[in-house]
Parts: C-alpha cells; sequence; structure tokens
C-alpha cells in the first residue's frame, strides 16, 4: 500500500466534494493527496500549489496532464474521474491504485521481473499509440496496483506531432536518452529508452547511469555504456537494445514488447529445457498469450485472440 502522510497546517479539508484523508506525495507544482468521495471511494487529488495558481503556464500544464491522460487505454493509467481548470487553485480527480511505487517496492528478478517489463512496455505501447511521449517515465511514475502496473503523471507529456522540447531540461536525468538531454523534439524512442533505465532499476536497484551530481549523470548518458549490474537474459539483451545512444537503434516498444512475449525467463519455463516445447504441445501450434497484457500487445498488433489461443504465435 502507498505510503500516506498527515495532512499539514494549510492544507484544505475538501476538495471539489472530496474529503482529504492524508498526504501521498508532493512535487514542485502541487500536491497529491488521498480523498473520499461522498460514497466513500477512494481517490488520488491532485492541487497545484497556490503560488502558481495564477501562473497560465501551470494552467496549461494541468490541461495537457487531463487531455493526455484520458487519451489513452484507461488499463494502464489512472482514470481521470474530476477537474477543475478554471477556479482559483485548478485539481484534478483521479482513480487511486492502491500500491506502491516501482520506486518503493525494491528490486525483482527472474518470472516477477519478466512480468514487469511486460507490462510496463505494454502501458507504454498504448500511451504511444495515443500519440502521446510520456517524457518522464521513471520509477516512481509506475504505480503497482493489484490488478497491474499503472503509469501516472503526464504533466510534462506532449503530442507526437510537437516540433520542439520546452526550454530547459524537461524530465528525470537518470532515466532520459541523450537526444532528450540534447533538445530534441520528443519522440516514442524517449520513453523505449527511459523504459530501458527503469527495468535496469527494477532489477538492481540504481539506474544505468547513476543517479548522484547531475553532470555526471549527463556525461554518462551521452558518452559511456550503461551498467546493467547482474541483470539476466532473455531481458538484458532487450535492455540493451533499448538504450542504444541512436534512437534510430533502438527498437520500437511494441516491438520490445513482442520480443519479450517470445522470450521465457529462466526458471519459468516449468521444468523444460530452453528452446524446448513442453511434451505436451504438438510442433508449430500457437502459444496462447499468457495475460491480459499480453492479450493486448497482441491486439495491439494486429492479430487476434480467443480464450483457447492466438492465431498466431505471440
Amino acid at each position: 500500500m502507498p505510503a500516506v502522510w498527515p495532512l499539514l497546517t494549510g492544507d484544505p479539508a475538501e476538495i471539489g466534494g472530496c474529503r482529504l484523508e492524508g498526504r501521498l506525495g508532493a512535487g514542485g507544482q502541487g500536491v497529491v493527496y488521498l480523498g473520499r468521495t461522498a460514497e466513500g471511494a477512494p481517490v488520488a487529488v491532485k492541487l497545484l500549489h497556490e503560488g502558481w495558481s495564477g501562473d497560465e503556464s501551470a494552467r496549461r500544464r494541468f490541461a495537457r496532464e487531463i487531455d493526455a491522460a484520458r487519451r489513452v487505454a484507461p488499463f494502464c493509467v489512472a482514470r481521470v474521474l474530476d477537474f477543475d481548470l478554471d477556479g482559483p487553485r485548478p485539481y484534478i480527480v483521479s482513480e487511486y491504485v492502491e500500491g506502491p511505487t516501482l520506486r518503493q517496492a525494491g528490486r525483482r528478478s527472474g518470472p516477477a521481473l519478466h512480468r514487469l517489463a511486460v507490462a510496463t512496455a505494454t502501458a507504454l505501447a498504448a500511451v504511444h499509440r495515443a500519440g502521446i511521449v510520456h517524457r518522464d517515465f521513471k520509477p516512481a511514475n509506475v504505480l503497482l496496483g493489484p490488478d497491474g502496473p499503472r503509469v501516472v503523471d503526464f504533466g510534462v507529456a506532449r503530442g507526437l506531432g510537437a516540433t520542439t522540447a520546452s526550454g530547459g531540461i524537461v524530465g528525470t536525468p537518470a532515466y532520459m536518452a541523450p537526444e532528450q538531454i540534447a533538445g530534441e523534439p520528443p519522440t516514442p524512442a524517449w520513453d523505449v529508452f527511459a523504459w530501458g533505465c527503469v527495468m535496469v532499476f527494477a532489477a538492481t536497484g540504481r539506474p544505468p547511469f547513476g543517479d548522484d551530481a547531475l553532470p555526471a549523470v549527463l556525461n554518462r548518458v551521452l558518452t559511456k555504456e550503461p551498467d546493467l549490474g547482474d541483470l539476466e537474459e532473455p531481458l538484458r539483451s532487450v535492455v540493451a537494445l533499448a538504450l542504444r545512444k541512436d534512437p534510430a537503434e533502438r527498437p520500437g516498444i511494441l516491438d520490445i514488447t513482442m520480443r519479450l512475449l517470445a522470450a521465457v525467463p529462466e526458471g519459468a519455463a516449468g521444468g523444460c529445457s530452453p528452446g524446448r516445447r513442453p511434451p505436451h504441445r504438438r510442433p508449430r501450434r500457437a502459444r496462447p498469450c499468457a495475460s491480459p497484457h499480453a492479450s493486448r500487445a497482441c491486439g495491439a498488433a494486429g492479430w487476434t485472440t480467443s480464450p483457447a489461443r492466438t492465431t498466431r504465435s505471440c
């Protein structure tokens, strides 16, 4: 369950008809509260800081965040339930995801890590399918809900047609692609690189280019090879491709998803030797998608599924 901190002096008791119970987090422009609707349902309420309420750029960012979250398939994001952009302090009421962030959850390995990789890649594929580049995909923006990971915080997201990045470094340096640091226009390849960094963090507890002094991190991202630590195959090879310096050499996120679905992590083959089919399966028979995330990925690729099998092997 995510950490909830007590309300502070000056925090409102109610926003948009939702009673506030505590703080879930705070950033430079706003605070996220745990709230309850009149019916008692838990919600997350993001409120713009009072000092930013008169800043039109901050209000536009809130509007972009709402638009982006509502365009993405709801299975992979926290759904927007209500909002107010015109009041004295803009707010967004979103679905509450009961679970820690990936940053809080600690390291993973084996099949658990592989499932996380498939689920997060599938979520980013849905984000890109909606015509959006997240631009700040990182462990703190992945909520591990009981029904699977959710990608949150679309505050700096941009449409695929955006021609320039906004001024200065936007994002979290330890998870930024080289071309993002260079200020080039946003592309899905930014999120692919960030996904690779997040997978290294999930496996090792640290990003592949470190998270110490900003100049050192930026230099490593731009000039050094990533430190993948003890990240194991088959995920290691896929992550290495995602972390190529040249965005043209990185696979797309849907390609990454398909590579992950085709690979079997060590310890997940039910005792069968690598490369061998279980004895009860006939050669050439299509493998069924193993999870809702896999089924969605196959559907996004134009394949059809049924409860029993897919029409093609995934």
